[in-house]
């Protein structure tokens, strides 16, 4: 797992529990979306990764009639990281 339930509530701003299976659901798209996109695995030691997650995760809370896309505001960083993560870390080393 590269960011916890609780690390994602933070970066959310959520302190309720209502939501959690959301969230939790969110999360596993984020790490999905991201080994998908880059082929690679990370965990929670790679920076890029866990904001990657962190954006995709946001964008999708706040705009979830677009679940799966990402929206025009964040599409310029998600497409940068995951071309970082893409070619800047030997698939044997990612973390």
């Amino acid at each position: 797992m590269i960011i916890t339930l609780d690390e994602a509530k933070q970066w959310l701003r959520v302190e309720h529990s209502d939501e959690d299976s959301l969230i939790n659901t969110l999360i596993s798209a984020a790490e999905k979306y991201l080994v998908n996109a880059t082929g690679n695995t990370f965990d929670s030691t790679n920076e890029l990764a866990k904001l990657l997650c962190y954006v995709l995760v946001a964008d999708w809370y706040e705009n979830r009639d677009m679940i799966g896309k990402t929206s025009e505001k964040v599409r310029h960083t998600v497409e940068s990281i995951v071309a970082q993560l893409t070619h800047c870390y030997d698939s044997a080393t990612t973390t």
